[in-house]
């Protein structure tokens, strides 16, 4: 899937007047309930990946990565292919090991969003599908930056950098909730 052509739009990112520095984004929306249900889909996807790429913290430049917006049966096809893991997941990212082609942008990989899943869990957690979109996009571009969150230590500098883009974006931390409710726990 990474380097695949997108069958919704391509957009570059310009950090600074230099080409050099241009990252884009391919964006397919295979689902078309994603358009549905979210009719500005397109654009908040890639206003998350732009600010994750933006405020990663990490060097990117003249590079390019793909979001798809597929549905739980894609999802979960590449989760059991990829995983080993039969069932669908909110978000998948697929981190490239390829290094860059002379003169060509770096490849970062894909992300790919599950749309039933991720309806599901926003109703769930009382979240608008515009922001868990958003979150999930962001999740998944870091992950496709070397962040994860295995261990404890890393999933808390995972969690701190989405919190901080995804309130440069104007949502809320998505992990106040639980982390109330683990401190809650803790004291009973």
């Amino acid at each position: 899937m990474t380097g695949a052509t997108a069958s919704g739009a391509r957009e570059t990112m310009r950090r600074a007047i230099d080409p050099a520095r241009a990252v884009a984004i391919d964006l397919a929306i295979p689902c078309a309930r994603w358009r549905r249900s979210l009719p500005a889909v397109a654009t908040l996807a890639r206003q998350a990946a732009l600010a994750a790429l933006a405020q990663s913290g990490r060097p990117v430049a003249r590079a390019e990565l793909s979001l798809v917006l597929a549905d739980d049966a894609t999802v979960r096809m590449l989760n059991a292919r990829w995983r080993d893991q039969d069932a669908p997941t909110n978000v998948l990212a697929f981190a490239s090991d390829e290094p860059p082609a002379v003169g060509r942008p770096r490849l970062l990989g894909d992300v790919v969003l599950a749309f039933e899943t991720v309806v599901a869990e926003a109703r769930q957690q009382g979240k608008t599908l515009a922001d868990h979109v958003r979150h999930l996009v962001v999740h998944g571009v870091l992950h496709l930056l070397g962040y994860d969150h295995v261990a404890t230590a890393p999933a808390r500098r995972m969690e701190a950098r989405e919190t901080v883009i995804l309130a440069s974006l104007g949502i809320a931390d998505p992990y106040r909730m639980r982390d109330a409710v683990r401190d809650e726990v803790g004291r009973g």
